[in-house]
């Protein structure tokens, strides 16, 4: 079927466990996609959160989908997934997130949903070890299952759930290079004045030279390991900084970070959630993730964008937001001694600092703009809406 000024409009569903994810990571895609499509946004929230998405072919329906386990509330949601399924007689049911994906899955197939696409942004069981991580990866197994078609926000990732025999290889594939989003080069680049006001704000010298970690606070994250190894690099190097910015995801960090900064006073500095992550991206010089696990990593071609080296871990994921010793510098995870050399070679060597921040700002543009991603999303869905149903 060809899309035209006279042809009806397809309805599109997108199924996300919080507001915040579908603000995140799918925000340019519906902007896009409003424009030929009527589409509805579920998630467990309010409209208020997602207000800036909505017009006249962009609606929002609240439905309570639980982050965690819990078999009365998740049976209730597959119970009402199913009718609004049914009811909506969409073309496509659209999930990101582990459980919106394995309860809309489920229901839109049992609906007769006839196109199911999900996208993997990262495996919750990644890390996980026994009966736990079997039970997380069989979830993953039924979602796929169930689904017509399946994305990856990353090559690597696409590849661990291959070899981790929860997907086909012909079931899965990446859009573009990778990255479920993208990143808007136009807002994520050098802000000198930025610098300066955030710099200030927290009283950090100029001559500093600030490692920064910005997302959720959460174990995952190596956290842990980012406070052992710049506590390792701090004593011996005294003008660098750790910058720790984000929400507590429930980990309680905060005491750990307090810890350091009785160790180091005046060098650890704590901001909670920004909408604004550009301007304390530019008050830094490195950015650090040393993950468990990630998907891609979105973070961290958004600090490239900015022209911020990268100090990650080396597993599936980042190592396609990170080009190892060319946009960064990977290291094993937990391995908090190779945190601190890295901190150590990138704080003390001001002209590899700036090469390597150069080649990030440049990869970022290249390979992972909004731009170029969303028009890969864009077409993704072109294609597959003009042809006949999917398989069911």
């Amino acid at each position: 079927m060809t899309e035209g000024p006279n042809a009806p409009r397809r309805r599109i569903c997108f199924v996300a466990t919080i507001p915040f994810a579908i603000n995140v990571f799918l925000r340019a895609h519906i902007e896009v996609l409003r424009e030929n499509y009527d589409l509805v946004l579920v998630a467990n929230g309010r409209a208020e959160e997602v207000t800036v998405l909505l017009d006249r072919h962009v609606s929002f329906i609240p439905l309570k989908i639980e982050r965690s386990v819990s078999f009365g509330s998740d049976a209730l949601a597959l119970v009402r997934l199913w009718r609004l399924f049914r009811k909506g007689r969409f073309d496509s049911v659209h999930s990101i997130m582990p459980k919106a994906g394995f309860l809309s899955m489920l229901a839109a197939r049992l609906a007769g949903i006839p196109r199911r696409v999900h996208s993997f942004t990262g495996q919750v069981w990644a890390n996980q070890r026994g009966l736990r991580r079997w039970g997380l990866k069989s979830l993953d197994r039924v979602l796929a299952m169930n689904a017509t078609r399946l994305l990856a926000d990353s090559h690597s990732q696409r590849q661990f759930l291959i070899e981790n025999g929860v997907v086909k290889v012909s079931a899965i594939e990446v859009l573009a290079d990778g990255s479920i989003a993208g990143v808007d080069v136009d807002r994520f680049k050098y802000d000198a004045k930025a610098r300066n006001e955030i710099r200030t704000s927290l009283r950090i010298p100029d001559e500093a030279i600030v490692f920064i970690f910005l997302g959720r606070l959460n174990k995952d994250k190596g956290l842990v390991d980012l406070c052992r190894g710049f506590a390792s690099a701090a004593q011996e190097l005294r003008d660098i900084h750790l910058m720790i910015v984000g929400f507590d995801d429930g980990a309680g960090l905060d005491e750990e970070f307090g810890v350091l900064a009785q160790r180091f006073p005046g060098r650890v500095h704590r901001a909670g959630y920004t909408e604004f992550p550009e301007k304390y991206l530019s008050a830094a010089d490195v950015f650090c993730l040393p993950s468990y696990r990630e998907g891609f990593g979105s973070v961290l071609i958004e600090a490239a964008a900015v022209g911020l080296p990268a100090i990650a871990s080396r597993i599936y994921g980042i190592t396609d937001a990170v080009e190892d010793g060319v946009t960064g510098i990977l290291h094993e995870p937990t391995a908090d001694r190779e945190i601190a050399d890295a901190m150590s070679l990138l704080a003390s060597n001001s002209a590899l600092r700036r090469r390597i921040g150069d080649a990030a700002r440049r990869r970022a543009v290249e390979k992972f703009s909004e731009t170029r991603v969303t028009r890969a999303f864009a077409d993704f869905y072109r294609g597959m809406l003009s042809t006949g149903r999917e398989v069911t």
